[in-house]
């Protein structure tokens, strides 16, 4: 009986092969996606089983539209499908008609203290208006105002609660900016706009810490069915921004929680998108583009794996078909991780076997196998783009090169 049960229940779920391209990216393999109400961004769907979309804000001085267009374009073609922009002075106001009519996906305007500027932007053509309740002055008495403007101009809204810039009653209530103090903050606005016949809103409730932040967004995501935008706020440097995001993302994702996300990082925008589209990835919510897997470093290897996984990736960051690479250096996992890969080599005794889908097609001194792995994966992308099958927006390995203290 156990047999037959065991049978069946494969036969329902079949065995996903690590790193299979996905052609269904809304659902996740891991768990259900939460039902959540959709909304639309410009052209991109949020909340509503759509597929979860990556968002980035721009760094540039938004009055200077040649230089934000130039990084919505950088970002756009990192994988970026929401772009927001800061909307701090009268001449950012001034530009935003322009960056909308000119950039390649929607624009979210970023509104704090003065709602004049939230009129403004959906005057602009700003694909959807992120408002902090927590700083808008007389919030209560204009957001009814802004909920009707919204309206007329078909656009959407962001309820965007930070812990740095939680309501000073809300802070006093629950002593700092907790799990429930920050839902009660956007349960008040929520509310707010659904009295007035307003729904075309999704929700952030923004958190530094890991650990309050999932605890919030899990609150948050028991109380309602709005689209939510997920985000680790001032999750600081690279490194450290990214292993909040991932763990953050990752626990909710794999819950089913989220609609959008944004990497947020102190380091230029484009690497936010890369960290947030391999994110998808990993998860198996995007299909599978470039990637470059590689061993560590151990007293196995008989080659140095770091210098030769580093130049390898330096070799092939211009790639964007959807193509693995594995580099392997020892003879324990090499050949088997190498034999799954579309492309890979097994390292050992000062030479290395060239796999291609499984099969050794020749083996060369180990002073060949950076030229002779960027040669065949050249040949491997351009193939796959003469037959169409590199994606649209598709993006190059996302790998920090390891420096030698030494060099």
């Amino acid at each position: 009986m156990m047999n037959t049960l065991n049978t069946e229940k494969s036969a329902e779920k079949p065995f996903r092969k690590t790193g299979n391209p996905v052609e269904l990216t809304s659902e996740s393999p891991l768990h259900p996606r939460r039902k959540s109400h959709r909304i639309m961004v410009g052209s991109v769907p949020v909340g509503g089983g759509a597929p979860i979309s990556v968002q980035s804000m721009t760094n540039t001085l938004t009055a200077n539209v040649s230089a934000t267009l130039q990084q919505i374009a950088e970002l756009t073609a990192a994988g970026c499908d929401i772009v927001r922009v800061a909307v701090p002075s009268q001449d950012d106001a001034d530009a935003l008609p322009e960056i909308c009519r000119k950039s390649p996906v929607p624009i979210i305007a970023d509104i704090h203290f003065q709602s004049k500027y939230v009129f403004q932007a959906i005057d602009a053509g700003c694909a959807a208006v992120r408002v902090n309740p927590g700083n808008i002055r007389k919030f209560n008495e204009v957001g009814p105002s802004i909920c009707k403007a919204a309206t007329d101009a078909g656009i959407s809204l962001r309820i965007g609660v930070n812990a740095g810039s939680l309501d000073k009653e809300l802070y006093a209530k629950y002593g700092g900016p907790t799990p429930e103090a920050l839902v009660a903050s956007a349960l008040k606005e929520a509310h707010m706009f659904e009295d007035v016949g307003f729904h075309d809103f999704k929700i952030s409730v923004k958190h530094h810490d890991v650990i309050t932040m999932v605890e919030t967004y899990r609150l948050l995501a028991s109380k309602g069915d709005w689209p939510l935008h997920l985000g680790v706020t001032e999750a600081g440097p690279a490194w450290q921004g990214t292993i909040k995001s991932c763990l953050a993302f990752g626990a909710l994702l794999a819950e089913g929680i989220g609609d959008t996300i944004r990497v947020s990082l102190s380091a230029p925008p484009v690497e936010e998108v890369k960290v947030g589209c391999k994110l998808l990835e990993y998860m198996g919510l995007r299909p599978r583009k470039f990637d470059i897997i590689s061993c560590p470093s151990c007293g196995r290897a008989q080659v140095d794996v770091i210098q030769l996984a580093s130049a390898v990736t330096e070799g092939l960051k211009d790639v964007t078909a959807p193509i693995r690479v594995a580099v392997m250096g020892c003879i324990v996992n090499g050949p088997g991780e190498a034999r799954e890969a579309d492309l890979g080599v097994a390292s050992g005794n000062g030479k290395g076997q060239i796999f291609i889908k499984g099969k050794v097609i020749e083996t060369v001194p180990e002073d060949q196998i950076v030229d002779t792995l960027l040669t065949k994966a050249q040949e491997i992308a351009a193939q796959m783009e003469a037959d169409g099958l590199v994606p649209v927006n598709a993006t190059g390995p996302v790998v920090v090169p390891i420096q030698h203290p030494n060099r």
